[in-house]
């Protein structure tokens, strides 16, 4: 009888590493998961902070392109000014040309 006892406490020894082994995996996959998940997590974050400071950003150009104040105003006409100078040639017409 005791060898009968012997293999059964072996058997539930057995069979509690093999339980503690699935467990132990398992609470290690869960932790990868949740790594993951968090990595994921951060990565949406900052995409979809990006978006929408691009979408803030555009927004204020919107609103600052169709702004009636007198610096913008001023700011437009200095603008068309120096795309006027731009356009000039460098030369006068008729000069010779750099040889």
């Amino acid at each position: 009888m005791s060898k009968r006892d012997k293999g059964r406490k072996w058997i539930w020894w057995f069979l509690g590493v093999i339980a503690a082994m699935q467990l132990y995996f398992v609470r290690e996959l869960l932790a990868a998961f949740a790594i993951f998940a968090l990595g994921f997590a951060v990565i949406g974050a900052v995409i979809a902070s990006l978006y929408l400071m691009q979408k803030t950003w555009e927004a204020g150009v919107t609103r600052l392109a169709a702004s009636q104040h007198p610096l913008v105003l001023a700011a437009r006409r200095s603008v068309a000014s120096v795309e006027d100078l731009a356009r000039r040639p460098i030369r006068r017409p008729g000069s010779q040309p750099v040889s």
